[in-house]
């Protein structure tokens, strides 16, 4: 039961018409009704809609959507059929210029909110948001899970919001185009052969999930089937998959196509990719390129970094966006040629071997091993012969090199996951005393945390631009740099 004052009780089932004047950090509409909160899942900025109470509390209630009363100017009819049941894309029948307003709108609200900045400091150093040419079919990964429908009929596509319930498709409208015709192709084999998905109640079945990446510079396509095997190590000529050759010879006649592995994971998890991976066509992996570009003119093309992917590789699934917005830490971290930098929380060095190019040293540092593998590859592969990469939790090798090794930065730069930098890792970054810190993010809340620490050590906010790598969707990416007071 939920309530508004002493006398109104609100509860399960009830229905009201409310107005949608904002949107909650999972893209829910939010109304108010005699000045009680309705979360409204579906639900656009500017409509007026009836929807029904399916959870209360005290001060709040999650609700269905029942009818569209007066649909917003800003609604409009999503590509995709699937996207209220898949809540993928939580707010694709918005309008793509809405979207950006709304996503600018996030990030100044949580720095003054969370942060404690002033409104005046904000919109001082927030500059517009970046935004896509296309908000469809930009993903370059995608990870269809298998499985079988009600009447037992073998399909693929996605789960359906916060379930492991497959809803069918094999046209995601975010991922490549070319998805469609790989998966139709693989579930034709499989229905012929009779090859089992795997059940995940029962731990039986062969194929868990279908990996396609693709490479937008290079065109190139990878699969990896991920299946539930148990038959030991492989052996010369052994065939994972059954009619292996004839499936191989069905995808080689896509266009682009690159790589096709097996990716075996036969654990009862849902982790969706194992540790052991075998390519039985093409290559090991795919490559893509990451321009720089000068920023002023993001249609400039400077020189270009190629990537080494593997279908175990952390890689952006947003290469387009992912050049404006390492261009812009690029630009912020304002480099002349004599700068020891610092990349922390760094992947598979795709920030790092971009500020290569123009610092005098580039450390990187991440936990996963098999990315810092793969950095150091890619300089490899590029040439780049000034940057140094660490596998550590950041935290502890940035503290063990400057206390220690006595390794400064001028430049800190860090791209940490959606919680954020540890605590340890910003009291080194103040210790160090770098002269400018740029803080790359993926979640508005925790940068607006972690910025206010950092300022309270001692920096500035100088510039910060949202990068939308996510159309469709609630997700946005910002880029902030900071500089250090000297008084």
């Amino acid at each position: 039961m939920g309530h508004k004052g002493n006398d109104i009780l609100y509860k399960k089932d009830d229905v009201f018409t409310v107005k949608i004047e904002d949107i909650g950090n999972d893209g829910e509409g939010i109304g108010k009704a005699e000045g009680y909160t309705l979360f409204v899942k579906d639900a656009v900025i500017g409509d007026v809609v009836k929807c029904k109470i399916m959870k209360a509390k005290k001060n709040y209630a999650y609700a269905k959507l029942e009818e569209i009363v007066v649909p917003s100017e800003a609604r409009v009819e999503p590509l995709c059929r699937y996207h209220r049941q898949c809540g993928g894309c939580q707010i694709q029948a918005m309008d793509y210029r809405a979207q950006l307003d709304y996503k600018q709108r996030k990030v100044k609200n949580d720095l003054v909110r969370i942060g404690g900045f002033t409104e005046e400091a904000i919109e001082r150093v927030l500059e517009p948001i970046v935004g896509m040419e296309n908000a469809y079919h930009y993903r370059n990964k995608a990870q269809f899970p298998v499985g079988t429908d009600k009447e037992g009929n073998l399909i693929a596509g996605f789960y359906a919001g916060r379930t492991h319930d497959i809803i069918a498709n094999t046209d995601c409208a975010l991922g490549a185009e070319e998805n469609r015709e790989i998966m139709e192709g693989i579930l034709a084999h499989m229905r012929k052969h009779h090859i089992p998905a795997y059940d995940e109640k029962t731990g039986s079945g062969l194929v868990r999930h279908i990996l396609i990446r693709k490479g937008f510079a290079s065109g190139e396509l990878m699969v990896c089937l991920v299946i539930n095997y148990n038959g030991g190590n492989k052996k010369k000529g052994k065939e994972f998959f059954p009619f292996q050759r004839e499936l191989l010879d069905r995808l080689a006649e896509i266009k682009g196509m690159t790589s096709v592995s097996v990716c075996i994971n036969a654990d009862r998890t849902n982790v969706i990719m194992g540790e052991k991976v075998y390519r039985i066509w093409g290559k090991d992996k795919i490559c893509d390129t990451i321009h720089r570009r000068n920023t002023e003119d993001f249609s400039l093309m400077d020189q270009g970094i190629v990537f080494h992917i593997s279908p175990l590789s952390f890689y952006q699934v947003n290469p387009v966006q992912t050049e404006k917005l390492y261009s812009l830490a690029l630009e912020y971290a304002g480099l002349t040629g004599k700068e020891t930098v610092w990349d922390l929380y760094c992947g598979i060095g795709t920030i790092s071997l971009f500020l290569a190019g123009e610092a005098k040293k580039v450390y990187g540092v991440e936990t996963v091993a098999q990315a810092v593998r793969d950095a150091r590859e890619n300089a490899l592969y590029n040439g780049i012969e000034n940057a140094e990469f660490f596998i550590g939790k950041a935290e502890e090798v940035l503290p063990e090199k400057y206390e220690k090794e006595g390794i400064r930065a001028d430049v800190v730069v860090v791209d940490p996951p959606r919680k954020g930098c540890d605590g340890a890792c910003l009291e080194t970054m103040l210790k160090m005393q770098p002269e400018r810190i740029v803080y790359v993010s993926c979640d508005p809340a925790t940068l607006a945390r972690d910025l206010r620490v950092l300022c309270d050590g001692g920096y500035e906010l100088k510039r910060a631009r949202a990068v939308d790598q996510f159309g469709g969707t609630v997700h946005t990416e910002c880029v902030v740099e900071i500089q250090r007071k000297h008084i």
